[in-house]
């Protein structure tokens, strides 16, 4: 592409050079701590209130059907987080039904072992096993992307990973409850942060949120962005709310163009 800049003495030409963007593997990690099981305040089949694991299932499915319809050649693996990271299906693959079989072995059973694992957790083992992912990802023209679900409201987690090292994208969603005597989500909120800039190759977002399910899908709606597409989230105004608008006068008496507000 080329185009011309304006210039008081002469007109200057330059270039944008094509950038290519690469298909992305996309490795899901969610915490399956005790925090987990917390029912959010949204209901399921049958009026059977929602727990935040529940929520965290249909919103990653959400994610791979919508992301797949942009580009059908991303893949997805699955981890969890209680003491540290375990694989829950290490083949990155496209195939959604291989996804939700996935999912479905996260169960509160699986969520309750993980409760006799005392102490903060540790992600060096997540952002090893990532590592090494995203050169094989890279060795492929792809890349690779750490989607971090956490839900712990008054621990923080830790990492011994060298500043150097940054191969992969980091993202996180983390789910908390309100603050309180016996809780610090901000301080909590705070160290992600810290963690996903100390990590992250490109642009890595992170949001939060206490609410029901529709929070959580607006906000993982987000994360569908590129990393090698997105602006800094500092910048960003999204997800926007869909909130009416008052008319500025009476829709009879309305001049053609006016703003109505739709009922």
């Amino acid at each position: 592409m080329e185009m011309v800049e304006a210039d008081s003495s002469a007109a200057k030409l330059y270039s944008l050079n094509p950038n290519r963007i690469s298909n992305e593997d996309i490795l899901f990690c969610i915490d399956i701590g005790p925090e987990s099981l917390v029912e959010m305040k949204s209901t399921g089949p049958g009026g059977k209130p929602l727990t935040r694991l529940d929520s965290i299932k249909q919103a990653i499915l959400v994610f791979i059907n919508a992301k797949l319809s942009i580009n059908p050649d991303h893949r997805f693996a699955f981890s969890t987080l209680a003491k540290t990271a375990s694989w829950l299906r290490k083949e990155f693959s496209s195939d959604v039904e291989s996804a939700a079989a996935a999912l479905r072995g996260l169960s509160a059973a699986s969520a309750l072992a993980s409760a006799s694992s005392s102490g903060p957790p540790d992600l060096t083992q997540l952002f090893r096993v990532a590592a090494h992912e995203a050169k094989k990802s890279y060795a492929q023209n792809r890349i690779l992307r750490v989607i971090l679900i956490y839900c712990r409201s008054s621990v923080q987690p830790q990492h011994q990973w060298p500043v150097s090292q940054k191969l992969f994208t980091l993202d996180v969603m983390y789910l908390h409850d309100k603050p309180g005597p016996d809780n610090c989500p901000q301080e909590v909120y705070d160290a992600l942060v810290d963690t996903l800039e100390h990590v992250s190759q490109y642009e890595g977002y992170i949001h939060e949120t206490g609410q029901g399910v529709r929070i959580l899908l607006r906000y993982m709606s987000v994360l569908l962005s590129h990393p090698q597409q997105r602006c800094t989230q500092d910048m960003m105004d999204l997800p926007k709310s869909l909130t009416k608008r008052s008319p500025t006068c009476d829709p009879a008496n309305c001049e053609e163009g006016a703003p109505i507000s739709s009922q």
